[in-house]
């Protein structure tokens, strides 16, 4: 009850998600029909899917890890960005992240997309814009690191994935997401970025003295 009045929005997405998740597990006509499929999308049908994609995933560990992201950043985000701000960067940056996939493999009538990476990369970087400093852990490290290296380094890593992986994973989508995130940030708040760069100067000088 606490989340649904401090974080409303962010509350029934997380709902929403994880329902129509579990629904699309066991209705394959269901998942087919709401998976994004660039070649179709190019080509101006079913464009409903860079939406309803983002609404479904691949398995139970897929869900799982896109859910425990989303809970750790997106309740905490919304009261700082605002209710209807939270709402407006997840849905758009949602379709963002989609985008560059949809131009990647408009040709490629086997490539299928799905989950809410995107979305969440999307809020995880709007909350380092605000906390840059706190405490984040990447697998395998074992020690936490400050939030905007985490930051940093995703990025980097999404960027490089992107171009050379061949795993399964759409790091266009991530690379993208995070980068909304930071975009929509900035054009709902401001004055948000002098805050940014002013608590990594006065870490940096805390460090130096």
């Amino acid at each position: 009850m606490e989340y649904l009045l401090l974080a409303p929005v962010a509350s029934i997405i997380f709902v929403i998600t994880i329902i129509t998740s579990l629904i699309a597990f066991s209705n394959q006509e269901l998942f087919g029909k709401m998976m994004l499929h660039p070649y179709s999308v190019s080509r101006g049908r079913y464009v409903y899917t860079v939406i309803t994609s983002g609404f479904i995933h691949r398995d139970w560990m897929h869900l799982f890890f896109n859910m425990l992201s989303y809970y750790f950043f997106a309740f905490q985000l919304e009261p700082l960005l605002g209710h209807w701000q939270f709402g407006v960067l997840y849905m758009v940056s949602l379709v963002l992240s989609d985008m560059p996939s949809v131009l990647k493999h408009k040709e490629n009538y086997n490539y299928y997309s799905l989950g809410a990476s995107g979305a969440v990369s999307a809020v995880i970087f709007s909350a380092i814009l605000y906390n840059p400093l706190s405490q984040m852990m990447i697998l395998p490290i074992p020690i936490p690191i400050p939030a905007v290296l985490f930051g940093v380094l995703y990025l980097v890593y999404c960027s490089y994935a992107s171009k050379y992986s061949r795993d399964q994973i759409n790091h266009d989508a991530h690379l993208y997401g995070a980068l909304s995130g930071l975009m929509i940030t900035i054009i709902f708040h401001p004055g948000i970025l002098p805050g940014f760069l002013q608590q990594i100067i006065e870490r940096v000088q805390s460090l130096l003295h």
